[in-house]
C-alpha cells in the first residue's frame, strides 16, 4: 500500500457520450488537491465512434467487444502517451453495458494492456468490486467532488451536475471531515441527459449533437410526453441508483411524432425534469448547482433547469475548475486512493454496504 504522499496522476475519461477520450493530470495525495496539471483529448473517429455505438449493451466475450476493447486501449495510449512526469493513470475504459443488480458492469478496455503500452502504472476496474459487494458501481466522481468542493472553500450544501450522456449528481455538506462521513456525500444518477438528444441529432440530422440548444431552443416541448416520462419506476427509487445509457431508450419512440425542434425541445426538457425529480430526494436545497460534461453548453438545457429546479444553475468554470476535464480528474484522484487502499465509494454514493475501495493495480512488466 502506498504512503500518504502527493503523486502526478493522469486520469482519463470516455463517457457515455462516445465522443473521445479525455485527459488530465492532478497532483493530490488522494485526499487533498495541490494543483491541476496539463490536459488533453483525442475525439474519437467516425469509424471507432460507429463500432462503439454498436457494442453498446454488449458483455464480455460477445461478438465485437474484443474489437471495441483494443479501439479504447489504442486511444487512451495515443493520447496518453504524450504526458510527462507521470506517476501513475487512472483509466476508467469505456461502458458498454451497466447493470448492476443483473450482470453486473462491464468497461471495455485491459488496464494491463494500456501499462503494457506506456510503460506506467494504472489503476482500472474501478467499479467491479462495488457491484459485487450489492453497489450500484457509480457514480464514482462524488469522493473527487467533495475534494473540490474543500479546494474551492465552500461552506454551505452544494451540488455538482454531470450532464454527460447520462446526468448524475453529487450532494455534498463540506462542513464533514470526510467523504465517507454520514451526511457529507449523497450521489445518484439523475436520468438521461445528453445520449437521447444526442441519438436524436445523428438520426434526424447526421449531427453529433444539438449545439448550444439552438435546435431545442427554437421548438416547444411536448409536456405531456415529460409527465409520462416522469412517471418511470426509475424516478420513484430512493438513491442512490444508476443508470444504463439505454435505461431510457424508448423515449426516441415517444418523440417519433414530433418535428425536429419540438422533439429536441421535449428531450431537452425531459432531462432538466429529470434533474429537478432528483433533488427532491436530497437532504437539503443546495446552494447552487455547479454542472459539469458537455450538457453544461446547452444554454437551452441550463435554463430549463434552472426554470425546473429554482435554483442557480452556473458552470463550474465560474468557480475556477475546468468542466470539460473533471471527470478525467476524478480517476486521477480515485487512482491514488486505489493505491493508497483509501474507499473510492461507499453507502450514500452507490448504495454499497460498506466504504469500499475498488480497482486494480497493473504494473508494466
Amino acid at each position: 500500500m502506498l504512503e500518504a504522499r502527493a503523486l502526478w496522476a493522469l486520469g482519463a475519461m470516455s463517457g457515455t457520450s462516445l465522443d473521445g477520450v479525455d485527459a488530465a493530470m492532478l497532483l493530490t495525495d488522494g485526499e487533498a488537491i495541490f494543483e491541476f496539471g496539463p490536459v488533453g483529448y483525442r475525439a474519437f473517429s467516425d469509424n471507432e465512434r460507429g463500432a462503439l455505438h454498436a457494442a453498446l449493451g454488449a458483455w464480455r466475450g460477445e461478438p465485437g467487444v474484443e474489437e471495441v476493447a483494443r479501439i479504447v486501449e489504442d486511444s487512451h495510449a495515443a493520447l496518453l502517451s504524450d504526458f510527462e512526469g507521470v506517476d501513475l493513470v487512472g483509466f476508467h475504459g469505456q461502458t458498454l453495458a451497466h447493470d448492476p443488480r443483473g450482470r453486473g458492469t462491464h468497461q471495455a478496455g485491459d488496464g494491463q494492456r494500456l501499462a503494457e503500452a506506456l510503460g506506467l502504472p494504472v489503476a482500472w476496474d474501478f467499479r467491479s468490486s462495488d457491484v459485487a459487494l450489492g453497489g450500484e458501481g457509480a457514480p464514482l466522481a462524488p469522493f473527487y467532488h467533495f475534494a473540490l468542493a474543500r479546494f474551492i472553500g465552500a461552506d454551505a450544501p452544494l451540488a455538482f451536475l454531470n450532464l454527460g450522456g447520462v446526468g448524475n449528481i453529487t450532494w455534498i455538506d463540506p462542513t464533514k471531515a470526510l467523504p465517507e462521513e454520514e451526511g457529507a456525500l449523497l450521489a445518484f444518477d439523475t436520468g438521461p441527459a445528453n445520449a437521447p438528444i444526442n441519438d436524436l441529432m445523428r438520426l434526424r440530422r447526421q449531427a453529433q449533437h444539438d449545439e448550444g440548444g439552438t435546435l431545442a431552443a427554437s421548438g416547444r416541448a411536448d409536456e405531456a410526453i415529460v409527465t409520462a416520462f416522469l412517471d418511470h419506476a426509475y424516478f420513484y427509487r430512493v438513491p442512490p441508483k444508476s443508470l444504463d445509457r439505454d435505461t431510457f431508450g424508448d423515449l426516441a419512440g415517444r418523440v417519433a411524432g414530433l418535428d425536429d425542434a419540438d422533439a429536441a425541445a421535449t428531450l431537452t426538457a425531459c432531462a432538466a425534469a429529470a434533474v429537478a425529480r432528483g433533488l427532491e430526494h436530497c437532504p437539503a436545497p443546495p446552494e447552487r448547482l455547479l454542472v459539469c460534461g458537455g450538457g453544461r453548453r446547452n444554454a437551452t438545457l441550463m435554463a430549463e433547469i434552472a426554470t425546473r429546479t429554482l435554483i442557480d444553475t452556473v458552470t463550474v468554470e465560474t468557480v475556477g475548475l475546468d468542466g470539460d476535464m473533471l471527470e478525467a480528474q476524478a480517476f486521477a484522484y480515485l487512482a491514488v486512493r486505489v493505491a493508497r487502499g483509501l474507499p473510492t465509494s461507499c453507502p450514500a454514493t452507490t448504495g454499497v454496504a460498506a466504504n469500499v475501495g475498488g480497482g486494480l493495480i497493473s504494473d508494466p512488466s
